[in-house]
């Protein structure tokens, strides 16, 4: 991605300094927590959704000097978000929207948000209830090491977005409305609804980067695909048990998140991506 020497958010808050303190909550990796991540975003920000995993240990607080790749990905990941930023606030203006730039929190081990505790195990996650994206940045290699994803900086580039997504379906309430409906079904059913829900977000990751393409690099496309399959549900739960569960899927299959990607690529319109339609029926 050409990103050096363009305008940075504003908006991005550095935590990587010092480690956070407070009840974590538990878990193994992305694994352990994506059932979690997913029913908080449907809860569009019920803390308790979080307090109720969280572990009883704390973390202790640690300063310490950043490198200078932790630098250099500060900036990156700040001028990613100033480009979602520029690109949604065009969008919702389009569409007769007003358009509120999210925070992005960027931490080492452990962090508190407005929704609760969270460890660098949570791996990237969205706070409806600050309106604040928060990542360990150490997630992205383990995306690589872990999973088997090719890595690169718009691997990075694609969580992000995917994250920006799930802002967006909070200001369009769709995540409140997705929620209400949960409460209303099966468990089978609210699993469909929250795979449609972050089916939508990579939609929502595939027409931010057709409105960026300008800044794209040789690759960057199969950088963000081969993040969306290792995130895949078939895929984590095939390479951690050896067998793969559809009931219990809660952000879609690797073929189902690269093909939403595309279809938000290739489109550019934020109409086409009714996911809840097509993957409910």
């Amino acid at each position: 991605m050409k990103w050096q020497g363009r305008r940075q958010s504003g908006n991005v808050e550095d935590r990587r300094g010092s480690s956070g303190k407070g009840k974590l909550i538990a878990g193994g990796g992305i694994i352990g927590v994506i059932f979690v991540i997913a029913q908080f975003i449907l809860s569009d920000g019920d803390v308790s959704v979080l307090q109720q995993l969280e572990g009883s240990g704390s973390s202790q607080t640690e300063s310490r000097e950043l490198t200078a790749e932790e630098k250099e990905m500060g900036e990156f990941v700040a001028t990613v978000l100033a480009d979602t930023e520029d690109v949604w606030n065009d969008v919702f203006a389009e569409n007769n929207m007003n358009y509120q730039e999210p925070g992005l929190v960027l931490f080492s081990d452990a962090v508190q948000t407005a929704c609760g505790g969270a460890s660098s195990a949570s791996g990237p996650f969205y706070c409806p209830a600050d309106q604040k994206i928060y990542m360990d940045l150490t997630f992205f290699d383990q995306l690589r090491q872990r999973f088997g994803a090719k890595g690169g900086d718009y691997a990075v580039a694609y969580v992000m977005a995917h994250e920006v997504g799930h802002h967006v379906q909070h200001l369009m309430g769709t995540a409140g409305k997705v929620r209400n409906l949960q409460r209303q079904s099966s468990q089978t059913e609210a699993n469909e609804l929250s795979v449609a829900l972050e089916l939508q977000a990579d939609f929502y990751a595939g027409v931010w980067t057709k409105e960026n393409q300008q800044y794209l690099s040789e690759g960057d496309i199969e950088e963000a695909l081969s993040a969306a399959n290792a995130v895949g549900d078939d895929a984590i739960q095939k390479r951690t048990s050896g067998s793969v569960n559809p009931d219990s899927f809660t952000h879609g299959t690797s073929e189902q998140r690269k093909a939403w990607f595309m279809r938000g690529y290739r489109t550019g319109d934020i109409r086409q991506g009714d996911t809840f339609k097509e993957v409910l029926n």
